[in-house]
């Protein structure tokens, strides 16, 4: 078997290539160029120059024939155009997600094939096996083909397979991943003995094949800047709030036992909880309940419409006439911004506002007024959501062969975004979309960003875009 190894200079590809090698493998190596630009990227020009070097240096020490394909002109028109696109609607796309399928498993496939491929395999971190029966035996799709399963990496703290959560069967029917049984360090370890050139690069950050970005300079590549008010929003406006006491009361009335539910996610970081750590537990069959209209409204996040009123007042030895804003107990403008669209739900860095205690986190963005919401400290209630919804043309299962119907709900865990922990959650399908309702209220739910599902087992079962 002819196995195409993606190999990008790294530590991960360039172990992949070695062990496919040492089983036995019809090996060639192909090392793809994706971008060319290097405005709003913070190394220096000549970066993929060095990882195609690299690249080639670990092809010739394992030996085997190296290839080189541009893509660029693919990457632009399906990830990069997209992503300026989704960024302008005030949406925040995941283009690691749009990559893998559109590219290393599309356009890089059709590159391998037509040099005589009959696998593609990359340096990722997750497992890949054929789905079976209760008996063991093979499952098939209606044509007879053999149904594939995506698995969580084997190292916890370096799983990736929720970048390939996107993938179909044929995608996966020709794909492989040699490292996913390994961790980190063993693949260190391998290189290292194997004496292999990537042995101690360090890892490639920042966006697929562009590199590490300042993201609102590489936006304004395209998208244009323009000051607007920065918000800050207090505690008041979600006690008057009419769609905050809905969502308040609504799940409240899902509780078990009847309890007030948790309405601010407890963790403080990705894998850090306070104290006071609690999970709602909801009844199925009260949320079964639930009409289609009242899903999709709790799904819904607070907005904000906070006016501010002018005052004259009188300042100084000479009385001088000056214009103030009134006092308003449900927000204050604090700041300035350079575009709400270079901003994203649930981001910490980047406002440079100063005299808060806590940090700053972007609530919401208004693209058509250009205004940023922003709150202070990680339990501000305006950070914590409990239910999303996910349309129906934008679902994507890997298992087409469990998808759910209409009417049902099953339990899964989720995450909504890379390295979050797995969250507890009940995935609800109707006809208008899958809403999913998670056991602890999460932060920063992002619309544009995928939502992924596992099973207990680790297999991934599918993902869809937030709405």
């Amino acid at each position: 078997m002819k196995i195409c190894i993606g190999l990008s200079g790294g530590v991960d590809s360039s172990v992949a290539a070695l062990l496919l090698k040492q089983q036995g493998y019809d090996v060639f190596a192909m090392f793809m160029q994706n971008w060319h630009e290097t405005e709003g990227t913070l190394h220096g020009s000549c970066e993929w120059e060095e990882d195609r070097l690299v690249a080639e240096m670990v092809a010739r020490k394992i030996g085997i024939p190296f290839h080189f394909v541009d893509l660029s002109e693919e990457y632009r028109k399906r990830v990069v155009d997209y992503m300026f696109s989704e960024y302008e609607k005030g949406r925040t796309p995941n283009p690691d997600v749009l990559c893998n399928r559109e590219i290393k498993f599309d356009a890089f496939w059709d590159a391998a094939r037509a040099l005589g491929a009959d696998m593609v395999a990359t340096g990722h971190y997750c497992r890949k096996d054929i789905a079976t029966d209760a008996e063991g035996q093979p499952l098939t799709d209606a044509e007879g083909n053999r149904i594939y399963r995506i698995l969580e990496g084997t190292d916890p703290g370096k799983d990736q397979s929720y970048f390939l959560c996107q993938l179909n069967q044929q995608q996966l029917s020709t794909a492989m991943f040699p490292i996913g049984h390994l961790l980190k360090r063993e693949v260190r370890q391998i290189a290292a003995e194997a004496g292999l050139p990537s042995a101690t690069k360090k890892d490639s950050q920042g966006i697929c094949f562009v590199g590490k970005v300042d993201m609102p300079e590489f936006l304004k590549q395209k998208l244009k800047s323009q000051k607007g008010q920065v918000i800050e929003v207090f505690d008041p406006y979600f006690q008057d709030n009419e769609q905050y006491q809905f969502m308040e009361k609504t799940l409240s009335g899902l509780t078990e036992d009847g309890s007030a539910a948790q309405m601010v996610t407890s963790y403080i970081s990705e894998d850090k909880c306070t104290a006071t750590h609690r999970a709602n537990s909801y009844s199925p069959e009260k949320i079964a309940a639930l009409t289609d209209e009242t899903l999709m409204r709790l799904s819904q996040p607070v907005t904000y419409q906070i006016e501010f009123k002018t005052e004259t007042y009188r300042s100084g030895r000479h009385h001088k006439k000056k214009t103030r804003f009134k006092e308003n107990p449900y927000g204050k403008i604090i700041g300035e911004h350079d575009g709400a669209q270079f901003y994203t739900i649930g981001q910490r860095h980047g406002l440079n506002i100063g005299g808060h205690d806590d940090s700053l986190y972007v609530l919401d963005t208004d693209i058509e007024k250009n205004i940023i919401y922003a709150g202070e400290g990680h339990t501000h209630k305006g950070l914590s959501r409990s239910c999303l919804v996910i349309a129906s043309e934008d679902l994507h299962w890997i298992r087409q062969d469990m998808k759910m119907a209409v009417g049902e709900i099953r339990r899964y865990r989720v995450r909504i975004r890379y390295r979050q922990p797995l969250q507890d959650a009940t995935l609800v399908q109707r006809e208008n979309g899958l809403f999913i309702i998670f056991d602890e209220p999460q932060r920063g739910i992002t619309p544009g960003q995928f939502a992924v599902w596992y099973a207990p087992d680790d297999e991934m079962i599918g993902s869809g875009i937030i709405s």
